[in-house]
């Protein structure tokens, strides 16, 4: 299957239209990460193919969570090389993106992407996420906060629930091992304001990959005492 059929039978599967445009766009991303890549370690997926199913589709496939489908504002923490930020940009122009990472050169990166790509709703921030979460502007300002894979379930929670408004959510995009994730993270989306509401297993079209979203309900402000600093976070998770 092509490259443009497998991306649209994805989105039609997360109740969305690609269009030719959006498409194009999603094309002229994976050239700037592949040519940025050899200068700046942004991933070790680089191959169309590769690129196309596990950060593309894999991104796309967030919008099967409905926080994310009905978000106004979404901030992508640790996003790295945009994702899942930059794919939801491109499938819903009318969210604003912000995101937002630790290191100088990936911001470039990101820059130079939403520049080429014409994305005019996406803002990008150069912070640590503990940092972020501490400036007005920021603290639970947004309906979604998520985050792929940058850490475990205790951690990230830690990270990201501080940006989310009440009655907003975290939204975690996650491999298979969740469950166990989940249970070590219980006491940190406790600590946090935080409910789980749900997990949805998704599978990315042409492959036998199976990962999760889960979708975290902020019931309650944060106490001021979090995010602690990075170091204590990843050393002593909230238990």
């Amino acid at each position: 299957m092509e490259f443009y059929e497998l991306m649209k039978s994805a989105s039609t599967e997360a109740d969305l239209e690609l269009s030719e445009y959006q498409y194009n766009q999603f094309i002229k991303y994976m050239r700037l990460l592949q040519e940025w890549n050899e200068k700046v370690n942004l991933t070790t997926i680089i191959e169309d193919e590769d690129v196309i199913k596990k950060h593309f589709i894999d991104c796309i496939k967030a919008f099967k969570s409905k926080p994310i489908r009905e978000a106004k504002t979404v901030i992508d923490v640790g996003t790295g090389a945009g994702f899942p930020g930059i794919p939801i940009a491109i499938m819903n122009p009318k969210i604003k993106v912000t995101l937002l990472d630790s290191l100088n050169k990936r911001v470039n990166f990101l820059n130079t992407v939403v520049n080429e790509l014409g994305l005019t709703n996406v803002t990008t921030i150069h912070a640590r996420a503990e940092d972020g979460a501490r400036k007005v502007e920021l603290r639970e300002k947004f309906d979604v906060a998520t985050s792929r894979a940058v850490a475990n379930m205790a951690v990230l929670t830690e990270f990201c629930m501080p940006y989310v408004k009440v009655k907003g959510y975290f939204v975690a995009l996650k491999g298979p091992s969740i469950v166990e994730e989940l249970k070590n993270g219980k006491a940190a989306i406790k600590i946090l304001g935080g409910e789980l509401q749900r997990v949805i297993e998704v599978n990315i079209e042409d492959t036998d990959l199976r990962h999760n979203i889960v979708e975290i309900k902020k019931i309650k402000l944060c106490s001021k005492l979090y995010p602690r600093k990075a170091g204590s976070i990843n050393k002593d998770p909230l238990k």
